[in-house]
């Protein structure tokens, strides 16, 4: 549960006071607005970039912080994305094709507003389902406190399990051999 993944392991070999989930957000804001700055160099409107990057990182910012208070209020487990990451990997290159085609054909408004909340999407996701829980533990770990207290054990002695749940078939077989 709490041993971190690639994206995770790259951020947590700092200390955790710079890993906080609202920098990690924050960075993800700056990821998608190198991208953006491609664009609107295509496009002409350069101009109009920095205040966007500006922008994209407090708001990926803003909801790292978020992230972190939630979890700390509902205190759950990190989940992780391994099998997950398939699907939120190309959101924010669909989201980038959407504001490419919204600013090709001049759709803009709405189509490009939808654009970039596909790209933006995995980065909150990220941060709020594995990030923001593992960090909120690993802190308290830290911090000689324990992350664990008030969690109910879901472990059972083996004598409750129902009879379809004991391996006694699987033990004879291998005493067996």
């Amino acid at each position: 549960m709490l041993e971190p993944g690639g994206l995770s392991g790259l951020f947590l070999r700092y200390p955790l006071t710079w890993a906080n989930p609202a920098f990690v957000g924050g960075f993800y804001g700056v990821l998608i607005a190198i991208p953006l700055l491609l664009l609107s160099a295509f496009i002409g409107e350069l101009e109009e970039w920095p205040s966007l990057a500006a922008r994209l990182v407090v708001v990926t910012a803003s909801l790292g912080a978020i992230s972190l208070i939630t979890s700390m209020a509902i205190k759950r487990p990190p989940v992780r994305l391994e099998l997950r990451r398939r699907y939120l990997f190309p959101f924010p290159f669909i989201g980038l094709l959407v504001m490419v085609f919204s600013e090709f054909y001049e759709y803009g408004g709405m189509v490009e507003l939808v654009g970039l909340a596909i790209m933006i999407l995995p980065g909150p996701i990220y941060v709020h389902l594995s990030y923001a829980p593992r960090w909120r533990i690993l802190r308290l770990i830290e911090k000689d406190l324990d992350p664990f207290k008030g969690m109910r054990n879901t472990t059972y002695p083996e004598d409750t399990l129902p009879p379809e749940q004991t391996d006694s078939e699987m033990d004879e077989a291998v005493g067996d051999a």
